[in-house]
């Protein structure tokens, strides 16, 4: 049976380099699971596969959008799933591989039905979080959708105001769309997780993010930074730059908060994934041990 295999765990685990070799072993590109290393302009931020390591074997959504565009979790369950049915005419097996848990929980159960949101809504939300900011929408969303404003990421705008634009271009709550349906896939979905020593992990993620600063992530900031107010950019990195740009922090403790942002996003990242049974967890270091688990299982 034509088999998804999907690689997954937090950031700085060791997921690029595995999925290369297991790319190789199984003869497939690799689909990216990553939501911010679909943009063209953040290659170096986000840690995207390298050029060479992207000749190596071909990716699909690296680098394809621009930090303009706008684009979803239910977006991306539509593309891949339109991809899938195109590589599967080629493909016994296809890696999917990322630490976005929106993005592969889209690929493997489905994302609700929500409406289209009409560019109407859309511009007007846009311009009353302009003008009023992110508490005065919080608000709101507490009396429209109680039951979603408890759940929801409040400070995260995008989800914030999501939830709104459905509610005011449907008359109901976000909640009464969400049904938590599982859809079911005509194809088999294997998920191996990656993790490692808490320590260990700390220690590459410190590391990783000199690296980044090493190869140009403050000149990439830069580039980006008067664009600064997109929703793409409201990410770990860039966001702390923008500060040191703005005068709200020296340059070093930007770093140092990028370190321990990045830090805090990886236990979120691991909090999420140990709720999914389904995983077989491993270290990235072994293989082929990971290697045998999945010819025994496809």
């Amino acid at each position: 049976m034509k088999t998804l295999v999907v690689v997954l765990g937090p950031t700085a685990v060791g997921k690029t380099e595995l999925c290369l070799q297991l790319a190789e072993h199984l003869h497939t590109p690799i689909i990216n699971a990553d939501s911010r290393q679909i943009f063209a302009e953040l290659p170096i931020g986000t840690a995207a596969p390298t050029v060479e390591q992207q000749q190596r074997i071909k990716h699909y959504f690296v680098g394809d959008h621009h930090i303009q565009d706008y684009y979803s979790a239910s977006m991306y369950e539509e593309d891949v799933i339109n991809l899938l049915t195109k590589l599967f005419q080629k493909h016994e097996q296809v890696l999917l591989s990322g630490g976005s848990m929106m993005y592969i929980d889209a690929v493997c159960k489905g994302i609700d039905d929500i409406p289209t949101v009409d560019d109407n809504t859309r511009n007007a939300l846009k311009e009353r979080l302009f003008r009023e900011g992110l508490p005065a929408l919080v608000e709101e969303l507490h009396k429209l959708d109680p039951e979603h404003w408890a759940i929801v990421d409040r400070s995260n705008p995008r989800r914030v105001v999501h939830a709104l634009e459905i509610c005011y271009m449907t008359g109901k709550s976000y909640t009464s769309f969400r049904k938590h349906a599982i859809k079911k896939r005509p194809f088999h979905i294997l998920k191996i997780g990656l993790n490692m020593d808490r320590e260990r992990l700390y220690a590459n993620i410190n590391n990783r993010v000199l690296q980044m600063m090493d190869h140009g992530m403050e000149e990439e900031a830069r580039r980006v930074y008067p664009q600064k107010g997109l929703n793409a950019l409201n990410t770990v990195g860039y966001k702390e730059l923008f500060e040191y740009f703005d005068g709200k922090t020296t340059r070093d403790e930007a770093i140092f908060k990028i370190q321990s942002n990045t830090r805090r996003y990886m236990r979120k990242q691991l909090t999420w994934f140990k709720k999914d049974n389904e995983i077989k967890w491993f270290n990235p270091e072994n293989s082929k041990e990971i290697i045998n688990y999945i010819d025994s299982n496809i």
